[in-house]
């Protein structure tokens, strides 16, 4: 890929826009679903639980989280107004329990204490001001709730042609010294490998991730 279709691509990973957006949002889904089922699963919803994803691109895997408990409700907030319509478009026969917000990217449109769980996929790289977001986070979370932060490890992130461009990437440990610096107490990490397909091309690759369950 040349470096202004790289560009381009990073640009579209942070924030989808029209038609090429739509595209991408697409590849999204199909290359983070093992990180996003990984995450829900890590969440431990239960019944009448209120969950909240962050960046929640076209939602395709909505069904799959709706499908975990009884009496589920969901909220996406995302910044992109490409995938807020996808996502609404793709979901219409969850529309009774599923909302899609559209947000600024820097605060986040809830009441204090509104949501059971909240877990967000590969977005912590565009954070403006992660301890600042993180916080925000706990303040719609409730006491006992829990957060659910998935991101691709430095080390495999860096190797990827399009990170050059606007994305801040971090190993385990400074992902727990952002997290330590916000007002959340506890955390547990846990490292996934997989093998996916390139966002560049057609060959497969290993992907190393990290799952970060965090509590107030």
């Amino acid at each position: 890929m040349e470096k202004e279709e790289l560009k381009i691509l990073a640009q579209n990973l942070a924030n989808p826009q029209g038609e090429k957006g739509i595209e991408i949002g697409e590849m999204m889904n199909a290359t983070n679903i093992g990180m996003t089922l990984e995450s829900i699963r890590t969440l431990l919803i239960e019944d009448n639980q209120h969950i909240l994803e962050i960046g929640h691109g076209n939602a395709g895997h909505l069904k799959s989280l709706l499908s975990l408990a009884q009496d589920l409700k969901y909220t996406g907030v995302d910044i992109s107004e490409t995938m807020h319509n996808e996502a609404k478009k793709l979901n219409k026969e969850f529309q009774t329990q599923a909302d899609f917000v559209l947000y600024e990217g820097k605060k986040l449109p809830f009441e204090d204490q509104t949501f059971d769980k909240i877990f967000t996929v590969n977005t912590v790289y565009f954070w403006e001001n992660p301890v600042e977001f993180l916080n925000e986070i706990y303040r719609i979370l409730k006491d006992n709730g829990t957060f659910v932060l998935t991101f691709g490890q430095r080390d495999f992130m860096e190797k990827l042609p399009f990170t050059a461009y606007d994305f801040t990437l971090y190993n385990n440990d400074e992902m727990e010294e952002l997290v330590s610096q916000s007002h959340f107490k506890r955390m547990k990490t846990s490292e996934k490998e997989e093998e996916i397909k390139s966002k560049t091309g057609n060959e497969t690759i290993q992907r190393i991730y990290t799952i970060l369950t965090v509590k107030k």
